[in-house]
C-alpha cells in the first residue's frame, strides 16, 4: 500500500481572509488547514463564513462540489476533510465510522499528568450543546476513548498527542477536564478559563490525519503545523524555542 505525503499548502482564494489553505487535494478529495473561530460547516443562526462555504464557492466555478466528512470544533484550528463526490464521501465516512482513520491532535491542557502515555474511556450523555460525562448504564450513553502521550512538560501545563480511537463531539476538551487537566482556553467545559489571555480560543489543534483514498487505495497522510497563537502560548509555557545553526 503506498503512501502520499502531501507537501507545502496554497491559500484558497481571494475571498478568504482567514488564511484557509488546502494541504492536499486531487479529483476526489480535499484536505484543508481550518483556522480557529472559522466554523466548520454553516450555521443557521449564523452569515459567518465557514470551511464548508469557502470550499464550495472555490470548487464551483470548476463544476465541482464539497461533501463534509468530518467535522472538528468551531475554536479547534488544523485538519479538515472534505470529498469531492458523493461516492467518495460515503467511502470516507465509512472509514470514519469504523475508527480506521488516524487522527491526532495537539492540545495543552492544565497540569502536569501522572501518567506518560495512557488511555482514556468516558461515557457522553448529550444535553443541548454539552457533553455531560455520564455511566455505561446510562441508556443514552456513547462511549468516548481516546489514548494520549504526553509530548512536553511545561510551566503548569503539559502538551499532550491525543489520538482519538472514537470521534464524539468536544471529546478530547470533556475528557481531560473530567480527569482535571482541562484544556487551556476552553471556557465551555471550564469557565474558569474566561480569565485565561495567553489565548482566545481552546488550545487544540488538529495535526494528524490519516485514512485510505477512496478510489485508489492508497494511504494519505497529512500533517499541519500549529497556528502562530498556539505556538506563541506553548513559548509563554515555557516550550523550548527551536534555534537554527
Amino acid at each position: 500500500m503506498k503512501r502520499i505525503r502531501p507537501s507545502g499548502g496554497r491559500r484558497l482564494g481571494k475571498q478568504d481572509r482567514r488564511q484557509l489553505r488546502v494541504l492536499y487535494q486531487d479529483d476526489a478529495v480535499v484536505v484543508l488547514n481550518k483556522p480557529a473561530k472559522m466554523l466548520a460547516v454553516p450555521m443557521d443562526d449564523s452569515d459567518h463564513p465557514s470551511a464548508l462555504s469557502l470550499l464550495s464557492a472555490e470548487l464551483k466555478s470548476k463544476r465541482q462540489r464539497a461533501f463534509v466528512v468530518h467535522r472538528i470544533d468551531r475554536h479547534t484550528s488544523g485538519i479538515l476533510l472534505f470529498a469531492k463526490t458523493w461516492p467518495d464521501r460515503e467511502a470516507l465516512v465509512q472509514q470514519f465510522i469504523r475508527h480506521t482513520p488516524v487522527r491526532e491532535y495537539l492540545a495543552a491542557v492544565r497540569g502536569h499528568l501522572r501518567l506518560k502515555e495512557g488511555t482514556l474511556v468516558h461515557y457522553f450523555r448529550q444535553e443541548g450543546m454539552l457533553q455531560k460525562v455520564t455511566t455505561e448504564s446510562d441508556p443514552k450513553s456513547a462511549r468516548a476513548e481516546l489514548r494520549y502521550s504526553v509530548e512536553h512538560r511545561l510551566k503548569g501545563a503539559s502538551l499532550v498527542r491525543v489520538s482519538l480511537v472514537t470521534g464524539l463531539q468536544n471529546q478530547i476538551r470533556v475528557q481531560f477536564s473530567a480527569i482535571g487537566h482541562p484544556v487551556i482556553g476552553d471556557r465551555k467545559y471550564n469557565p474558569v478559563e474566561k480569565l485565561e489571555r495567553r489565548i482566545t480560543r481552546v488550545a487544540l489543534h488538529a495535526a494528524h490525519l490519516q485514512f485510505i483514498h477512496p478510489r485508489s487505495g492508497d494511504s494519505v497522510c497529512v500533517d499541519c503545523e500549529p497556528p502562530p497563537d498556539f505556538q506563541a502560548l506553548l513559548q509563554a509555557l515555557g516550550f523550548p524555542i527551536r534555534r537554527g545553526r
